[in-house]
Order: C-alpha cells, then sequence, then structure tokens
C-alpha cells in the first residue's frame, strides 16, 4: 500500500508550489539573478587582468574574490546579497496569513483534521527552502562560472568559507522572512503588512544610521581625550550600528570572504603589537563573527516565537 504523506509535508509541497510558480517570486529572481552575474561580470574581468600578476595568482584566497572584488561600477556579489536579500525574505512572506484568512482558505485548512501549529511551521519551511535552494544554487553558479573563466579551482579552505557565506545568507534572509510573516498575522491586510515590512527595512537601512551619525557628532571627544576614551567611544559606535541586522550580515560576511581582516573592532597598540599579517585559518574567522551570527539567529528566533505565538491565538474565522 501506498504510505499516506504527513499533513505538515502537504501544506510544504503546496507552499513551494505556489512560491516557485508565483510571478512575485519569478519578478524577484530575476532582479537577483541579473544583479549577480552583472557584479560575477565585473568581478570575473578583474580577476582575469590579476592572474597576470605573480603575486595576486599566487594568493591562496584567490578564488574568494568572486565574491569580493568589483571594478568600481558594480558593488561586488556579497553588497548585492546583503540589499536584495530582504526584499526576498518581505515579498516571499508579507501575505502568508493574512491573504488566505481574506479570502477564506484558511478556515477552510483549519477545518481538516490537522494541527495549528502545523500551518505556520510550514509557511517558514517552504520558504526557508526556497530561499536555501535558490541561494546555494546560484552561489555554486557563481563557483562554476569561476571555475570555466578563470582556470582556477577553490581550495577546500575557500569552498567551506563561500559554504558559511551561503548559510548565513540564508540566515540574513530568513530573519526578514518571519519579520514579514509576523507582520502577516497582525495586520489584515497585505497591502499594510508589505508597506510595514519594507518601511523597517528601509529604517534600519537608510535613517538608523543618519541618526547613529548624528549621536556620534554630538558625543565626539575632545582633542586631549585619551586613547581608552576614543577606543571606549568607537566601540559604543560600533555597538549602535550592530542593532542592525544588515550591520552584523556585512561584518560576518567581509569576515569569511575576506582572510585578511582581523577584527570587527579597534585595537590598542599592545593588541597590534607581534601580530603576524597573515591571513586568518577559518576556525578564527568563525570565532571572529560568532557575535554577529549568533545576533542573526537570536533576531530570527524572537520573530519566529512571535509569528508562533500570534498565530497560536488569532481568530482565523474570515468575516
Amino acid at each position: 500500500m501506498n504510505r499516506i504523506p504527513h499533513p505538515f509535508w502537504v501544506i510544504v509541497q503546496k507552499e513551494v508550489s505556489d512560491h516557485v510558480r508565483s510571478w512575485r517570486f519569478n519578478v524577484l529572481l530575476f532582479l537577483i539573478l541579473l544583479t549577480c552575474f552583472g557584479s560575477l561580470y565585473t568581478a570575473i574581468t578583474t580577476l582575469v587582468d590579476e592572474t597576470a600578476k605573480a603575486s595576486d595568482a599566487d594568493d591562496p584566497y584567490f578564488f574568494l574574490k568572486l565574491f569580493t572584488l568589483s571594478d568600481g561600477s558594480l558593488p561586488p556579489f556579497h553588497v548585492f546579497v546583503g540589499f536584495l536579500g530582504p526584499l526576498l525574505g518581505i515579498g516571499l512572506g508579507f501575505d502568508a496569513i493574512n491573504s488566505e484568512q481574506n479570502s477564506g482558505t484558511l478556515s477552510r485548512i483549519m477545518a481538516q483534521p490537522i494541527h495549528r501549529d502545523y500551518v505556520i511551521n510550514a509557511k517558514f519551511t517552504a520558504a526557508f527552502l526556497v530561499v536555501s535552494i535558490l541561494f546555494f544554487a546560484l552561489g555554486f553558479l557563481v563557483m562554476g562560472f569561476g571555475m570555466v573563466i578563470v582556470g582556477i579551482p577553490p581550495t577546500a579552505e575557500e569552498f567551506l568559507r563561500i559554504v558559511f557565506f551561503l548559510l548565513l545568507s540564508v540566515l540574513y534572509v530568513a530573519f526578514w522572512l518571519n519579520l514579514s510573516v509576523f507582520l502577516s498575522i497582525r495586520f489584515r491586510q497585505a497591502a499594510t503588512s508589505a508597506l510595514t515590512a519594507i518601511a523597517i527595512w528601509l529604517f534600519f537601512t537608510v535613517f538608523y544610521q543618519l541618526i547613529v551619525h548624528f549621536v556620534a557628532r554630538a558625543m565626539m571627544p575632545a582633542d586631549a581625550a585619551s586613547p581608552q576614551q576614543l577606543i571606549g567611544y568607537q566601540q559604543f559606535i560600533l555597538n549602535l550600528m550592530r542593532v542592525v541586522p544588515s550591520q552584523l550580515y556585512t561584518d560576518a560576511t567581509t569576515t569569511l570572504l575576506m582572510p585578511s581582516i582581523r577584527s570587527l573592532g579597534p585595537l590598542t597598540m599592545e593588541q597590534t603589537y607581534g601580530a603576524i599579517p597573515s591571513p586568518l585559518p577559518l576556525g578564527q574567522s568563525l570565532l571572529i563573527v560568532w557575535p554577529q551570527l549568533t545576533g542573526l539567529i537570536a533576531g530570527t528566533v524572537v520573530c519566529f516565537v512571535l509569528s508562533y505565538s500570534a498565530f497560536m491565538r488569532k481568530e482565523i474565522r474570515s468575516r
């Protein structure tokens, strides 16, 4: 006898099919592919010119420049992912609940003998699978083009760094996905939840940096300040910037894709004295970005818990 599929995976398959077939996802996919391949083209053309230089060709992390190098006309690959990733998460989740409630399909689903939490868990799982497959396929496609055109394969450590970068990108998009799903539960109209999510993204992307800039100018220490006061001031400004999820993502990705970065904060002369100017191994880079990674995981979990608790207490009957 054929095995009856679990109701949870039936909902997941239905949600994945809806995402893949929707015009909204296809438009976002086209924008991501267009911008990422544009940055890949600039990186490859620059790398082809640099392969003639012996010093650059012998770089042990030469392959990682595919994701970080740019000629100035377009931002590098990881910058595009950090900018368009939130839009992808918002686009997949801003109408996850309210659209089905307004159309009456949510009450029909709940009339079936399935648990209520299957719905919210399946919606997140389906969107998370779509985002994961998209980013890993795009990352491996970039590596394939790089190996074919440049002719230099990645080392084992470079491959692991790229995999951790892709995992971090999926986690960053999952934060905005959970936030948009929570807004779709709180607001009945899909337009309201979409505008609220975009407003939050714009605030953290543009306006929050202006606020931090004004605070930095107001609290700037005097010229006669001690080195400890200057370091404390810089650390305070950095902590204010790290409230923003995009800043956490930027710090983590640049450290993973640029092994030459040895610290994300100010260093004293005692800390830099005797340091060997060489790239860090993968384990040390992960230790540096562990606070940023923990912050992104915590923000994603908090948004998911808020979405879960709000949906479990929500009245689902359409009016």
